[in-house]
């Protein structure tokens, strides 16, 4: 072949590699751009008999998704939820039904499921002395569930557990404090229609953010254009103003409502209040705070040192901790330092969620956790192994991703600004509480349960109090109960019982 001839088949041969290149791009670029069919959502059914507080019942578990919808009637979010239905009811369309779901933001409702409101729950030590370790795990049938006075709907937020944005849904969608509340507000409205239950007495029960979640749904549901009224909350270790349960310098609040809770865990160590009972011990601490604490933090410099070194006494007497470290801590005390402080002579750490768990941290000289929270680590692999095994072996679920007991991502994205972009907002603490209070002015029967654990070192309980005794909130509809374990203070069976009778009692009485 001529050369010439060989650069004119090269020269055609090049041109057509080329051309198939970029066909092949083009095509490839045009399948990425093709939206991917949506497939129907799953669904799974089993019929269940179990006997609830001495009430023997028949109910189906349905585990599934919901789609959500946009204002283009595309599908952008499935949420998963585990609903509990009584089976023949006389009255189905007026028998409550409680939605629930935990916090974080980041949280499935896992912690709620199967560690207290579900018919199966898993069992952790309860007097926290032993890490949760490897399987096998205790799981066992709750005959204390309410489902003999309730149905139940357990709700994953999208990112959580399996739920997840679809189609052309985007997660900056559903990650904020108005966005998670309209997306809740718009499952729910969907899953009362479809169970045809807008008759029935509608709850919510939540858990830390969740509390936080339930009062911005609760003001969601009243929008929208299809006005929904709840009858009551029941929020566990609430968090509705996060003044009060950020431990950080300069926030004079915090110092304030976590003392009294630093004192219950003293107390519980027996590093403080010792000869008294811990109601005894709190009611004089929380006088303390009120009448001597308080004014003193807000003199600061301008108190007399001779008042300092009497304070720095009574704190130190109420902590467990020496009164020289009172002192050159300013008279004020960081959360995460009292953890590593406390029992620093036995080189433990405290937990946060619960300060009755201890662990022990390589670096005995830290002045914070380093390990993690003790509190947490000791139980999540037997929650996150209790609702697989639950999923996938009693309620016969197969999905083809993971379920997310908690997603970090969520928390490191998440949008608490509460005004549309370009609007003036200046960063501030998180408060919904008078959110929640002009909802419950404008609703007579939305009546609000309060639980609080005393070594919840978290959400604290003396929080809950200031937040409840403000902000509009009528407080002839709430009801504040105490209990001596933590931020999940049903892994305590004490107060597992005692919640248990309490959220009865509420039901029962707000159903009269």
């Amino acid at each position: 072949m001529k050369q010439s001839t060989m650069h004119a088949f090269l020269s055609v041969l090049w041109i057509c590699f080329l051309s198939s290149f970029s066909l092949i791009a083009q095509e490839k670029k045009e399948e990425a751009q093709t939206p991917k069919p949506i497939p129907a959502p799953k669904e799974f059914v089993t019929a269940q008999q179990g006997t609830f507080s001495g009430v023997t019942l028949k109910y189906k578990v349905v585990a599934g998704e919901t789609y959500l919808k946009n204002d283009k009637d595309e599908p952008v979010a499935s949420i998963w939820s585990t609903s509990y239905i009584k089976e023949g009811d006389a009255k189905p369309v007026q028998r409550p039904v409680m939605f629930i779901f935990n916090g974080g933001p980041g949280s499935a409702s896992v912690w709620l499921h199967m560690g207290f409101f579900g018919p199966v729950i898993v069992k952790t030590d309860s007097e926290a002395k032993t890490d949760d370790g490897a399987a096998p795990y205790k799981i066992e049938r709750n005959t204390k569930a309410l489902l003999d006075l309730t149905d139940l709907v357990f709700i994953d937020p999208v990112g959580t557990g399996f739920s997840t944005v679809i189609g052309s849904g985007k997660t900056e969608d559903f990650w904020g404090l108005n966005e998670d509340a309209n997306s809740i507000a718009q499952f729910i409205r969907l899953w009362v229609s479809k169970h045809k239950r807008w008759l029935s007495p509608k709850y919510i029960a939540g858990e830390s953010f969740g509390t936080t979640r339930a009062a911005t749904v609760t003001n969601a549901l009243e929008k929208g254009g299809q006005s929904m009224a709840l009858n009551g909350l029941i929020l566990i270790s609430q968090a509705l103003d996060y003044e009060g349960s950020t431990s950080v310098h300069d926030n004079i609040t915090s110092y304030i409502t976590y003392l009294p809770s630093m004192a219950a865990t003293a107390w519980y160590h027996k590093k403080a209040g010792q000869g008294k009972s811990l109601q005894d011990f709190l009611t004089e601490v929380s006088e303390f705070t009120y009448n001597e604490y308080v004014p003193a933090l807000y003199k600061g410099n301008y108190l007399p040192e001779a008042d300092r070194t009497k304070l720095a006494s009574r704190v130190a007497s109420y902590t467990g901790l020496p009164e020289h470290y009172i002192l050159q801590s300013d008279l004020k005390i960081l959360m995460d330092r009292f953890q590593k402080e406390l029992l620093r002579d036995q080189n433990l750490t405290i937990g946060r969620l619960d300060g009755r768990y201890m662990g022990k941290e390589s670096d005995a000289v830290a002045d914070h956790p380093t390990l993690g929270d003790p509190a947490s680590y000791g139980i999540d692999a037997a929650y996150t192994a209790a609702l697989n095994h639950y999923l996938s072996g009693e309620l016969n679920v197969e999905m083809d991703r993971p379920y997310r007991t908690s997603n970090p991502e969520i928390n490191n994205k998440w949008r608490w600004r509460t005004v549309p972009e370009g609007s003036y907002w200046e960063p501030m603490y998180v408060n919904v509480s008078r959110m929640l209070g002009d909802a419950m002015r404008r609703n007579k029967d939305l009546n609000v349960l309060v639980a609080c654990g005393y070594y919840d070192l978290i959400t604290p309980f003396f929080d809950a109090e200031y937040t409840f005794s403000r902000n509009g909130i009528p407080k002839e509809q709430v009801k504040l109960t105490y209990y001596e374990g933590g931020h999940m203070m049903y892994n305590h069976q004490p107060d597992f019982d005692k919640l248990v009778k309490d959220i009865r009692e509420f039901l029962l009485n707000d159903l009269k």
